[in-house]
């Protein structure tokens, strides 16, 4: 239950970072907005019908199999639409298996230490949300057990494309567990879905209205005008837009800045909250600064790639230490560092996600494919880029194309399981880096729900009127409009160069000619359209690549060693070699890999012989940051931790199976930097 609401709607007047603490109120001593957000909407939640961190579900809730339902299915009110993003978000990103360690490893009821407790986890506090003027979400939760005597905020910038929520289960969870103020942003993505047969949006709250009534208040609304609206309407029936995608602002190139001023923001608030009145009785005074107050930036996958580039960033020495999982992070150059494993330096270190995923595009659903339906592979080798005589060999030669393209042989299981989603990435990105309109049908490609024929369908209204609350970010199918006898899901779609069921090859192979800038086939440089779309898109790549320089502050890279969406090599390894040849001996960089782990924890009771769950190492890694920050504790040495898979998912993890980060690890398992080398044992 929503407690109390208010609107703050202060003067947009910079904050000042370096309030002076003697008392008088002097100009810089008084607690300014940042210029840069609008109206901020504060609720306080009792912890107990409500709360920040389950939405009043508790842990029992966050676990039930069917979401909450609404009592207006077509006319969720912004109440529940926040309680059923807050499960969705939840269950999406961590395994909710009692076997699988939700409950006793982790959750709701398993507190700061690690024990778990026979409640249900709810936190009492309030919660802040705010829109910067490049149309951001930002949003504060400050727990009510916050220590204002330690002071400490932690940053959850959304993974994936999620919304405002897409870090609560993650370094959301850890902070409000350890009385921190938690500094969440959507950065630039998060649920906006656009539907042009009704062009609707959502609103910021996540209801929906018409594009002329929600105005600046649209979550995200396409730049046409309602002819071309219309006329896009009629041609291609059922397609949709969403913000990350169709934009058109690349908004990974602020990932940084936006975790930033999501800092910005938590100080702001905290400031109103624990600073004292000025003189005038309404202004408060500067009682929390960036000297007095520990702040770690963290979160996973994307979020995480965002807190490493924020801590590049910080010009105002506002973060203190970065404690991140699985990073999307894409060093700004592969050479004058090397990496190796054992004795042998290893392929493909430190390439870009949209290379990768291109390339996984093509490959990937070759392994996913069935004797009933070997098309991809077939089409593949018809071009000469696939060798094998059958089905069989085919797919053993995609994998080893994988693994000669930088994949790790611990990732061959999870190769099939990814088809899929790299598809989504490599579209989806192709649109954002390129900042394509939503009617450029870049490749071929766009976005709708879709029937079980793989025909384009509209969304129902009970479907849009959700969407705030079930839509990661990424929304619909992938349609290949392109294919013979019309758009299809990419999955069925049948390519015309090739005449056979080949899940829309030739949209995919003009996707990998954007990264590369030349033709995929016959390797001849593009020419035309395809060549400026090339340009296009490897420009917006420049924007968003990192400088491996993190200004000596200390920080803890964890990645499972099994990743087959952000692969180590491409990402966290090939980050520790660039940061190495940039800081030098001055690095506080560590960096720990998990055998057995991979990007997404929800395989592990899929797959337990293959996975174990990442997400234990991330808050082992916060407490090792928070401890080194707060008492001097040293951190970890770089290491490999080898954990124990089960036979069955029947059998309950435990901590057996997933040991600590180790003070001093075995030989056999430490990750050593010597100069610009990093080595990585076996």
């Amino acid at each position: 239950m929503q407690i109390k609401t208010i609107v703050l709607a202060l003067a947009g007047i910079a904050f000042a970072a370096c309030g002076s603490r003697h008392g008088h109120d002097h100009p810089q001593d008084l607690n300014f907005k940042p210029a840069y957000l609008g109206d901020i909407s504060s609720t306080t939640y009792d912890g107990a019908s409500d709360d920040l961190l389950t939405a009043g579900l508790g842990k029992t809730g966050l676990a039930a199999n069917a979401p909450p339902v609404y009592t207006d299915p077509a006319h969720p009110t912004p109440a529940e639409l926040r309680r059923n993003a807050i499960y969705s978000n939840y269950r999406a990103v961590l395994d909710i298996a009692a076997n699988s360690g939700y409950g006793t490893l982790y959750g709701p009821n398993v507190d700061a230490g690690g024990v778990a407790g026979a409640g249900e986890g709810k936190i009492a506090g309030s919660e802040h949300i705010a829109y910067t003027d490049d149309n951001t979400t930002l949003m504060v939760q400050v727990p009510a057990g916050f220590d204002v005597k330690n002071p400490c905020i932690v940053t959850g910038t959304s993974s994936g494309s999620r919304g405002i929520y897409g870090a609560i289960s993650t370094s959301g969870e850890w902070g409000l567990k350890n009385h921190c103020a938690v500094a969440y942003s959507d950065k630039g993505g998060g649920t906006g879905l656009y539907t042009f047969d009704d062009d609707s949006v959502n609103l910021r709250n996540g209801v929906r209205a018409t594009r002329a009534v929600a105005g600046k208040n649209a979550t995200f609304a396409p730049q046409l005008s309602d002819a071309e609206r219309a006329a896009f309407a009629a041609a291609y029936p059922g397609r949709i837009a969403f913000k990350h995608a169709h934009a058109q602002l690349n908004p990974e190139k602020n990932w940084g800045k936006t975790t930033l001023q999501a800092v910005e923001f938590a100080f702001y608030v905290l400031n109103e909250q624990y600073g004292a009145l000025a003189r005038d009785n309404q202004s408060h005074l500067v009682a929390l600064t960036p000297k007095n107050t520990i702040t770690i930036a963290s979160s996973i996958s994307n979020g995480g790639g965002a807190a490493l580039l924020a801590a590049e960033q910080d010009t105002k020495g506002l973060i203190s230490g970065v404690a991140v999982s699985e990073p999307q992070i894409q060093p700004r150059a592969s050479s004058g560092y090397t990496v190796r494993q054992g004795a042998t330096a290893v392929p493909g270190q430190g390439k870009g996600l949209y290379d990768y995923s291109t390339y996984a595009a093509l490959y990937q659903p070759c392994i996913a494919a069935t004797a009933a339906a070997p098309g991809r592979c077939a089409a593949l080798a018809a071009k000469g880029l696939l060798s094998g005589g059958d089905l069989s060999a085919q797919q053993s030669d995609a994998r080893a194309r994988l693994r000669a393209y930088g994949w790790l042989a611990d990732s061959d299981v999870l190769q099939a399981a990814h088809a899929s989603t790299n598809v989504l990435v490599a579209v989806t990105y192709a649109y954002a880096y390129g900042k394509f309109s939503v009617t450029d049908k870049v490749c071929g490609f766009s976005f709708a729900p879709t029937d079980a024929s793989g025909a384009p369908v509209a969304f129902t209204a009970e479907q849009k009127a959700s969407s705030f609350a079930t839509q990661s970010g990424i929304i619909g199918s992938v349609v290949y409009e392109d294919a013979v006898g019309g758009a299809k899901a990419y999955n069925l779609g049948v390519s015309p160069a090739s005449g056979i069921a080949d899940q829309s090859l030739d949209g995919f192979l003009c996707l990998r000619s954007l990264a590369t800038g030349v033709d995929t086939v016959t390797g001849a440089p593009l020419t035309g359209t395809l060549a400026t779309n090339s340009a296009r898109v490897r420009s917006g790549i420049a924007e968003v690549l990192a400088s491996g320089n993190l200004q000596g502050k200390p920080a803890i890279i964890v990645h499972g060693r099994g990743d087959t969406l952000i692969p180590v090599n491409f990402a966290s390894r090939a980050y520790a070699g660039l940061n190495a040849s940039v800081e030098g001996g001055a690095s506080k960089l560590r960096y720990i890999e998990v055998t057995n782990a991979n990007h997404f924890d929800v395989f592990t009771n899929a797959l337990p012989a293959s996975v174990v769950p990442l997400h234990l190492y991330l808050f082992r890694a916060l407490d090792a940051m928070l401890a080194n920050l707060r008492t001097g504790t040293p951190l970890p040495p770089s290491q490999v931790v080898r954990t124990v898979t089960r036979a069955d998912n029947t059998m309950a993890l435990t901590g057996a199976n997933l040991p600590v980060i180790a003070t001093a690890p075995a030989a056999g398992n430490a990750i050593s930097v010597s100069g610009t080398t990093v080595t990585v044992p076996d």
